[in-house]
């Protein structure tokens, strides 16, 4: 029996020879999702801020009726935050069954890859930025990390509470 998870090519299918990812803008830099974690994608929303969160943790929002965590990308990566919550573009993703915002300057398009141009993350990255990622692509015009979802919220997940 065949469970949601369970995303193998059917018995003489051809493998995927491209993958397809939301892209996103942190800082300048493009990042993309693969298009399969993505729930949703918001305009800016209010942010109630949780007392005692760890500092990735920008606050929580109602999607729907749902309580979702919502995660500052920019805190996340190093990078400066000032004013970014109240502008930022919310995309959303699960992680253990719960939903997960990450605050994004902006999203961008979805964006078919071929999987063979996939390159390892450079050592030279960041360790924050390298962490968190799991590959890039070298595009006509700009670099592409791909954005490790567990990886991003696995740390502030396992996170003690103060």
């Amino acid at each position: 029996m065949s469970t949601p998870l369970d995303r193998k090519a059917p018995a003489g299918a051809p493998e995927a020879t491209t993958e397809d990812y939301v892209t996103m803008t942190i800082g300048g830099q493009s990042f993309g999702i693969p298009v399969l974690n993505v729930r949703d994608v918001l305009s800016p929303q209010i942010i109630t801020r949780i007392p005692l969160a760890a500092a990735e943790i920008a606050g929580s929002l109602n999607l729907r009726g749902r309580i979702v965590t919502a995660i500052n990308m920019r805190t996340r990566l190093g990078l400066p935050s000032e004013g970014f919550v109240e502008r930022a573009m919310a995309v959303v993703v699960e992680h253990d069954d719960e939903p997960f915002s990450l605050l994004v300057d902006e999203v961008g398009e979805v964006l078919r890859v071929p999987l063979q141009r996939r390159e390892s993350v450079p050592a030279t990255l960041d360790e924050r930025w390298r962490e968190v990622s799991q590959g890039i692509y070298r595009l006509e015009d700009r670099l592409l990390l791909v954005l490790s979802v567990t990886s991003v919220l696995g740390a502030i997940c396992a996170a003690p509470v103060h």
